[in-house]
């Protein structure tokens, strides 16, 4: 008798204990923002809830679904009868089409978890117009100052064209500097507001002395007005390169063969010298005379800009080493050089010293 009397005072202590629980009822769990612009930027709604319960209802988290969505909420405790408020404001930018988000509440209510809901649909931005102009030269809009001619054969010419306009009010009148290798001729030379042209850049590879990479400024004035630096230039690239697709089978048969050291050290050089003179060796283990086009290398080093004697045989090309911004260390460089040799043109030496 004790023990049943006993079980239905715990079923009372507990019944009372849950009637004293708060108890969170919203207005609304679920809100359609129908279609919004996503120009118009951060849309927001508020779910407002009750305690109706008979004790204190506090909200211990508010958590979204993802970070698009922000919820705010009242986060002091809500006395019996009394009213909060959840804000929820979600982001649409760069989340065009149809959205769905849940926002999970937890409190000390009589149900601990309950959930919200958003939905609706981003309309998106207006595409915007692009600027076929971007690039400015003085009052001079460009589609682009970069000059690409790409690889060319010794011998060949090519042109390319790049477009220019007058974006503003007032006339314009532009002229690009020559060089010896490049003729540029602007198709409006004098121009009216929002007129637009072409600069014509034709690039003569017989005419340039260099082989390999080549990267030339074209300086523009502009109403008269020019600067040589890089702000008032075009920039010309290319690379030069020899023809050899049209070789006979004999040519190459007796065509030179340069035989080059992939790795030199040359021992150690004092420090302080503008000038430490080394040799690079070079054996053309062919037929016919080798050529040197070109050694590219580091500021530090000086090469002759041109060899001209065709080598049989062995050489030693003399250069230089400036050690007088070296601390007492080892160094390495890297230098590129190019020959006629038709299966080798392109040679990579790595040297290495120490400098005390």
């Amino acid at each position: 008798m004790k023990k049943i009397f006993s079980v239905l005072a715990g079923m009372l202590m507990a019944t009372a204990m849950m009637a004293q629980e708060p108890v969170i009822t919203f207005e609304k769990t679920t809100h359609d923002f129908g279609k919004i612009n996503e120009a118009d930027g951060r849309v927001t709604t508020v779910f407002k809830f009750k305690n109706e319960g008979m004790t204190p209802l506090v909200l211990s988290n508010v958590r979204a679904s993802c970070g698009c969505t922000t919820p705010k909420w009242t986060r002091e405790p809500i006395e019996p009868g009394a009213t909060g408020e959840i804000t929820v404001t979600y982001n649409p930018n760069g989340r065009p089409g149809k959205f769905s988000k849940t926002i999970t509440v937890t409190s000390n209510a009589k149900e601990p978890t309950m959930r919200l809901y958003i939905k609706g649909e981003v309309i998106p931005k207006p595409a915007q117009p692009v600027n076929q102009y971007p690039v400015k030269i003085s009052d001079l809009s460009l589609k682009t100052k970069n000059i690409s001619i790409g690889d060319i054969n010794k011998g060949e010419s090519k042109t390319v064209t790049i477009e220019y306009a007058n974006q503003t009010q007032n006339k314009l009148t532009v002229e690009a500097s020559q060089l010896p290798f490049v003729s540029t001729i602007a198709t409006l030379p004098e121009m009216n507001p929002q007129q637009s042209g072409q600069f014509s850049v034709r690039f003569d590879a017989a005419a340039c002395q260099q082989y390999g990479p080549v990267r030339e400024m074209i300086y523009l004035k502009v109403n008269g007005k020019t600067e040589n630096n890089d702000a008032y230039a075009l920039i010309l690239t290319a690379n030069v390169k020899e023809d050899f697709s049209k070789m006979t089978a004999e040519e190459l048969l007796n065509a030179p063969i340069a035989s080059i050291a992939k790795e030199i050290n040359l021992g150690t050089l004092p420090a302080g010298k503008t000038k430490v003179s080394k040799l690079l060796p070079i054996t053309n283990a062919g037929v016919n005379p080798l050529y040197i086009r070109r050694i590219m290398a580091a500021n530090d080093m000086s090469f002759p800009q041109q060899i001209k004697t065709g080598l049989k045989g062995k050489k030693a090309i003399r250069f230089s080493i400036n050690t007088t911004q070296m601390a007492s260390s080892t160094y390495k460089r890297s230098i590129t050089v190019i020959t006629n040799d038709p299966k080798n043109p392109i040679q990579t030496v790595n040297l290495t010293w120490t400098v005390q």
